[in-house]
């Protein structure tokens, strides 16, 4: 498989593509709304929240992925525009008429997409204006990252390149997430685009089976959202000719692809609002893949995992516990390692220096892997530590 390339750009990377942001006074000072523009309209994917109370811009833009072509994001950051009734319906659509109209475009290829507060109407005076001073040509295309963060403290952007039939074709991603973090998917806003030639049911298809090991996996307090979404535009504009399922550049690409989205995964779950460290849970030793990464995802989205990591104790009864609340048969022969050191052999206890182990539980990356010894099949998940500064943020959220 040709290797990948990673470069450092951002979501206009890709040929043919486009950004910008600006300040529309939904923020009191900082970038709050950003666009991202395709020459040419581009073949759409998108996977959403499964959060029974959805957004209106997840509603909108299930609509634009039925119709199967795409050539504008726009996304505003402190105003989630959920649960707001018929006038947020409304509120969405005008914006997707108004950079429409702005910039020529068909309505129905503008996906819409918001973060913030549920529960408040969108100022369409300050979208409107904020539209308005958007540009195709002279776009600050490294302010959209910026533009969609909410209790974020880091820009999460990320770039791939690799050779498809002889020419060059470029993956980027761009995300926001921190907090209501509990895919199937997250509070997180997550837009991929690329150049590469691949058609919408194909694309559809590759998305939603990478999403399941990437952005599924990671966990940071068990809430889901109602605004996750998570879109792909791929523009064709590279000029590779037409990928093909089960080709050799078609697997290269999906290769890149859950690359991609896997480094936003991890960026959004050490990003938790509070954390101080990012948690790797490795399960292996499982009879089938979905329930590797069911046990893995459980493990780290466990509290008295996370606070006992917070804490750096090297309390492995916390994780066995985890394990056994949803292993579905019975797990005799476990084997667990924390950051490298064996804890568990034959789900017996071993010995091992706990003031050491403590140690490297202070690291800003800790990893976990159990063996369960009843198959062949592994599954990750990542997640973050659980903190006071996290009580702090969600008790005083509300701005």
């Amino acid at each position: 498989m040709t290797k990948l390339k990673q470069i450092t750009g951002n979501i206009a990377s890709p040929k043919g593509f486009t950004a910008d942001a600006t300040h529309a006074e939904l923020k009191f000072q900082k970038l709050d709304l950003g666009m991202i523009l395709s020459q040419v309209p581009a073949a759409v994917a998108g996977v959403f929240t499964t959060n029974k109370v959805a957004a209106a811009p997840v509603i909108l833009d299930k609509e634009v992925v039925a119709g199967g072509l795409a050539q504008a994001i726009i996304t505003n950051s402190a105003i989630a525009n959920a649960v707001t009734g018929e006038a947020g319906m409304n509120n969405a659509r005008k914006t997707q008429r108004l950079l429409a109209d702005k910039f020529g475009l068909l309505p129905g290829h503008v996906a819409v997409c918001s973060t913030g507060v549920i529960g408040r109407q969108l100022p369409m005076d300050k979208i409107a204006l904020g539209i308005s001073k958007l540009s195709a040509e002279n776009g600050h295309a490294a302010g959209f990252a910026q533009a969609i963060l909410t209790t974020d403290l880091v820009e999460k952007e990320v770039a791939y390149q690799v050779e498809l039939g002889g020419q060059t074709i470029t993956v980027a991603g761009v995300c926001k997430g921190s907090g209501m973090i509990h895919p199937n998917m997250a509070t997180m806003l997550a837009f991929i685009t690329t150049d590469a030639n691949i058609a919408q049911p194909l694309l559809q298809a590759t998305l939603s089976e990478v999403i399941e090991t990437t952005f599924n996996q990671i966990t940071v307090d068990g809430d889901t959202s109602t605004n996750d979404t998570v879109l792909v535009l791929a523009n064709g504009m590279a000029g590779n000719a037409e990928l093909v399922a089960d080709s050799e550049d078609y697997l290269t690409f999906k290769s890149v692809l859950a690359t991609v989205c896997q480094t936003m995964a991890k960026q959004i779950a050490a990003d938790g609002e509070g954390a101080t460290k990012l948690i790797e849970v490795t399960v292996t030793g499982a009879p089938d893949e979905l329930t590797a990464r069911m046990i893995a995802k459980h493990i780290v989205g466990s509290s008295l995992v996370k606070t006992a990591i917070f804490g750096a104790d090297p309390n492995w009864g916390r994780v066995i516990s985890a394990i056994g609340q949803v292993a579905p048969f019975e797990v005799p022969d476990i084997e667990l390692t924390i950051q490298n050191d064996l804890v568990l052999l034959h789900s017996t206890a071993v010995d091992f220096d706990q003031a050491e182990l403590s140690e490297k539980l202070k690291e800003k990356n800790v990893v976990i892997e159990a063996d369960l010894n009843q198959g062949d099949k592994t599954g990750t998940a990542w997640g973050c530590d659980l903190t006071y500064k996290y009580v702090e943020i969600n008790a005083l959220y509300h701005s």
